[in-house]
């Protein structure tokens, strides 16, 4: 017997990846429904070689359902995720809203998927940030050998993070460098973002600190280790799909290049193409559609005792989104913390 999977948010960017990362990992689910709000209820997306029309989300009964699959924002996330858990429906939510809650799982598969085993708190599991997924996938092998104490990281996020209007204002604002008399002002950012770079993500915070750069030090700790300090400067760049990062790790003991080559070779969930010469790496352009966390310019850092730099790259669509959600229902279905309730 198999699984009943909701999407709720189904005609959005991460909504539709959902669609098809279940498709293509051939996730066990005898029935996927799609969700989304009323103003889209009817529209069709698809899953696999099917047409599904969109439900609507307030008055859909989610006790037929085992998981929640949830890309809606905060706001929906808040009213609903506490009355679809109460259907017995497992949330796994793509937003911010419940990563900081102390009695819900904040989870990468590849990382800490032991903490899955709180789930049944409040029927609530979080997905974290984008930019924090794909980094603690590649440090998580690192800090096991040899104990990260501090992370400095600068991020290159592509627009798609932002969601379909972001996009659409990259692609307006590129025409419109090249087609005489037409001007798209910046509506979804706070700058032009076509041939531009714009050092906010997020609002700003007291510290001077956005609140994305915040997001990403406080759920490293809770991924990773209350322990670690980070510093994060994050940054849009005039991309479409494709999160980048430049990581500086000081560790408590040495780690050599070699040593960490070594690691992140066997490491899981991650790809390493580290080498010294043009095109010797991984941009955002190769890794778009693909499922790894790429690591590339593994080099030591000069500037501590115990340093290394390194260039990370994932798409932040799947690993960042999509494909860390339904990685955390198959392990849920792995480890055998969820069984499908009667039809």
């Amino acid at each position: 017997m198999g699984y009943r999977v909701a999407v709720v948010g189904a005609t959005g960017n991460v909504g539709r990846e959902m669609m098809n990362v279940l498709s293509e990992r051939k996730f066990p689910a005898d029935e996927v429904f799609a969700i989304a709000s009323r103003r889209s209820l009817g529209t069709e997306v698809s899953y696999g070689d099917k047409i599904l029309k969109c439900q609507d989300l307030e008055n859909f009964d989610f006790s037929r359902a085992d998981i929640c699959l949830m890309s809606a924002g905060s706001g929906p996330a808040k009213e609903y995720a506490p009355k679809i858990a109460a259907k017995g429906c497992v949330v796994i939510d793509n937003s911010s809203c419940w990563r900081y809650d102390q009695d819900v799982p904040l989870v990468v598969p590849e990382v800490n998927a032991d903490a899955l085993a709180g789930w049944t708190k409040k029927g609530i599991i979080a997905n974290p940030n984008c930019s924090t997924a794909q980094m603690v996938v590649a440090l998580k092998p690192l800090h096991d050998a040899a104990t990260i104490k501090r992370i400095v990281v600068s991020t290159y996020q592509s627009v798609s993070g932002a969601g379909k209007d972001a996009m659409d204002e990259l692609w307006s604002q590129t025409k419109g460098k090249y087609v005489p008399g037409q001007e798209f002002p910046a509506k979804k950012f706070p700058k032009e973002i076509a041939f531009n770079v714009i050092p906010q993500i997020d609002v700003f915070m007291e510290d001077g600190y956005t609140k994305e750069e915040w997001k990403m030090l406080v759920e490293t700790k809770k991924i990773i280790d209350p322990k670690i300090k980070v510093s994060a400067t994050c940054v849009r760049v005039p991309v479409f799909v494709g999160h980048s990062e430049s990581v500086n790790v000081e560790f408590e003991r040495q780690m050599t290049v070699a040593e960490a080559r070594s690691i992140l070779r066997e490491a899981p969930g991650v790809l390493l193409v580290d080498k010294r010469e043009p095109g010797g790496y991984v941009t955002p352009i190769e890794a778009a559609g693909e499922y790894a966390t790429y690591v590339s310019r593994i080099r030591e850092d000069a500037t501590v005792e115990h340093g290394l730099v390194m260039w990370i790259v994932s798409d932040n669509l799947l690993k960042g989104a999509a494909l860390n959600a339904v990685q955390i229902a198959e392990t849920l279905i792995e480890r055998k913390l969820l069984k499908p309730k009667a039809a």
